[in-house]
């Protein structure tokens, strides 16, 4: 019964996670193409590592982003927040869950810890976000890219936990599922911050 549960539970979130990425794209689908703020949201996730993914994610919020590099990187930063507390709520509810094996117990309790970590670091540099003016500008920034790193690094430490061939199918493909679209939007966050700090400079 406790297996049962178990595989019910991986299956709703393969469910949430398959809506989730339809919604997205839906979304992105009704902003209108070729007006400046979409253009501007295009050309920007040029520089990331995830092009399609930046513009899939940030291009809802064309009316916020316009064409400024700050509020780009922002928002960025906004969604990567909310997505990633959104997967350390999933990973939570899934630690939860009976039927695992010692093996995967384990690395999803050190997931968990991890996104937890994550999840502050990307909150404190959203926060750090609201206040970047004035003379310490320049620590700020460092702070705030040296926090996104950390979160990245706490999010790619995770998802290692569930390498190899001896974790249970169905739970690696949905841990490392929902971790690696954090990520990388994590990553490209990242990247965007650091393009706004060298135009700033």
């Amino acid at each position: 019964m406790e297996g049962s549960s178990s595989k019910y539970f991986i299956a709703t979130l393969l469910l949430l996670h398959a809506l989730t990425s339809h919604i997205s794209s839906t979304s992105a689908a009704r902003v209108i193409a070729g007006s400046p703020s979409t253009d501007f949201i295009r050309r920007s996730c040029g520089i990331t590592t995830y092009p399609q993914l930046c513009f899939t994610s940030l291009s809802s919020h064309a009316s916020t982003i316009q064409t400024s590099p700050m509020l780009m990187a922002n928002t960025a930063l906004s969604v990567t927040v909310s997505t990633a507390q959104s997967t350390s709520g999933m990973m939570l509810k899934l630690s939860q869950t009976h039927g695992m094996k010692p093996r995967e117990a384990g690395a999803m309790s050190d997931c968990v810890e991890e996104m937890s970590a994550s999840v502050e670091e990307l909150r404190k540099s959203l926060s750090e976000m609201g206040q970047l003016r004035g003379p310490k500008y320049q620590l700020m920034m460092s702070d705030i890219q040296t926090w996104v790193s950390a979160a990245l690094t706490d999010e790619n430490t995770c998802m290692d936990g569930f390498a190899g061939k001896a974790m249970n199918g169905n739970t690696k493909n949905v841990v490392r599922g929902q971790i690696l679209n954090v990520v990388h939007m994590t990553s490209n966050a990242l990247a965007l911050i650091n393009k706004y700090a060298s135009i700033r400079g």
